[in-house]
């Protein structure tokens, strides 16, 4: 009598946790695909801020994943995977950066794109606020530009805060697990970098115009 196998059958309710556990025991491409669909939007966009040039970023997310492939059997099952995730990720920038560092000291010409999608309103709004309208983007193209190299200025610990707290949202324990550095330091950094920034702001804005 000839038996037949049934093939697990996983659902979008399924955890990412659960999803990396079968994908390392079984290697069925399905799972990692799964997963990667799940987060490529978002990792990619971290990647992008991050590291400011886009191809940089599509090799560092092409990286990233294929860390995930090589290390999926080392993973802690009693951490979560978004956090696990960003953190393969920063590694993956921070070298991404490194290389094209290597590469400008024979090279002077770089390239480097901004997204210049920021409104107005408080610092926090102005660090994770998107704009939908042409005629938005174009009108605040060169304070979203200021407001970008302002963040790059504030130096790498408080770039990294500000990167996955406001613009990835993730927790301020996400951002500790991904930084390996305890919660109340994410929240003092963010704090000081939001004061900065702010203060910075002030320096730079016109005086107005009095009308008497």
């Amino acid at each position: 009598m000839r038996t037949t196998t049934t093939q697990p059958t996983y659902t979008i309710e399924d955890s990412d946790e659960l999803l990396l556990a079968e994908y390392a025991k079984s290697g069925d491409r399905r799972l990692f695909e799964t997963l990667m669909r799940r987060y490529e939007r978002e990792i990619f966009s971290y990647l992008r801020r991050y590291i400011g040039q886009e191809e940089l970023a599509e090799d560092a997310f092409q990286a990233t994943f294929l860390q995930v492939h090589l290390k999926c059997d080392q993973f802690d099952s009693s951490r979560r995977v978004r956090p696990w995730l960003y953190a393969i990720a920063t590694n993956q920038a921070i070298d991404a950066q490194r290389r094209a560092k290597r590469r400008r000291m024979v090279s002077l010409n770089r390239s480097t794109r901004f997204d210049d999608d920021l409104s107005e309103s408080s610092w926090a709004d102005k660090l994770v606020a998107d704009i939908d309208d042409p005629g938005d983007v174009a009108g605040r193209r060169e304070e979203g530009r200021w407001v970008r190299e302002a963040v790059a200025g504030l130096g790498e610990s408080f770039q990294r805060v500000i990167q996955l707290v406001y613009f990835q949202g993730l927790k301020y324990r996400e951002a500790a697990e991904v930084l390996g550095v305890p919660v109340g330091t994410v929240k003092s950094r963010v704090h000081a970098a939001i004061s900065r920034l702010s203060s910075h702001w002030q320096e730079v804005q016109p005086e107005p115009v009095s009308r008497d």
